[in-house]
């Protein structure tokens, strides 16, 4: 499922062939990916509503709409497994994967292709309604070690299911967690509370670093489903230390990299770097 790299990737290259365009139809061939809203009153909020704004929020990109220079709702696309956003002519023939197509004043369109169909574009009026219990964007400048390590002081969680908790940070999912983890040596059994001081300023700067370096590389295709808008893969699976690479040496000390399951998702780790917790 592309993370935060890959939303915030895909995010910046159809930002400027999508800025300031004006939504001329809408052509839906799989309602569910509407999320319950209808085809006629999606095409209703949509068509000829101005894209003002383009952001990312954790793994969601935001289209902010208006009409006459006043807010008129945002479109939310989450691209879940196999989802992906691209523009080309409007002219052009489409996949039989394109599940929402959105023809521009310019002549393109924006293409939502989801060969799975778990993804989703949906429209709010108000965008807080379906984006306010995510946590803080671990990019953000706000997000600093100080705040991170006061939340992990008041969580008895494990670390990598907490780290997953979308209402507790923002963005991470499995791929970048476990690379997060290896990098700053914590277990992903450790209980959040027990992390020292400098542990969670070691696992803040690991979160970060990891996170813009697969920015960087344009995110990370292991599979043949995450492409960049302009249908390239990432590159940052080459960079992975431990995802991935059950059996392989530890890139820091050459035990074995092993596989766990931790909250029912496959887990990486080194246990010679990354010391299990101790148990009662």
């Amino acid at each position: 499922m592309p993370e935060l790299p890959e939303v915030e990737t895909t995010m910046r290259l159809i930002r400027p062939q999508l800025e300031g365009r004006t939504i001329t139809g809408a052509d839906v061939s799989w309602a569910r990916t509407l999320g319950g809203l209808t085809r006629p009153a999606f095409e209703r909020a949509v068509q000829g509503a101005r894209i003002a704004r383009l952001r990312r929020r954790a793994k969601h990109i935001v289209l902010e709409l208006e009409r006459d220079g006043l807010e008129a709702g945002a479109l939310l696309v989450h691209l879940r497994m196999t989802g992906r956003l691209y523009v080309e002519p409007a002219a052009a023939p489409a996949s039989p994967y394109v599940r929402v197509r959105l023809p521009l004043d310019d002549g393109t369109a924006l293409h939502f292709l989801d060969v799975r169909k778990f993804g989703r574009v949906l429209f709010a009026r108000e965008p807080e309604s379906v984006l306010g219990t995510l946590g803080p964007e671990p990019l953000d400048d706000a997000f600093t070690a100080d705040v991170f390590r006061n939340a992990l002081r008041r969580r008895r969680r494990m670390l990598k299911p907490l780290l997953l908790d979308q209402t507790f940070v923002a963005g991470l999912g499995n791929i970048y967690v476990d690379e997060a983890l290896f990098l700053a040596r914590l277990h992903p059994l450790r209980r959040a509370d027990t992390v020292r001081k400098a542990q969670g300023i070691a696992l803040h700067s690991a979160i970060r670093e990891v996170l813009a370096a697969a920015i960087e590389h344009q995110g990370s295709s292991f599979d043949t489903f995450y492409r960049t808008p302009e249908g390239q893969p990432g590159s940052y699976q080459h960079e992975f230390r431990v995802y991935g690479r059950t059996g392989k040496p530890c890139p820091r000390c050459g035990a074995p990299v092993r596989r766990l399951v931790v909250g029912q998702r496959g887990t990486h780790v080194c246990l010679r770097c990354q010391r299990p917790p101790r148990t009662r």
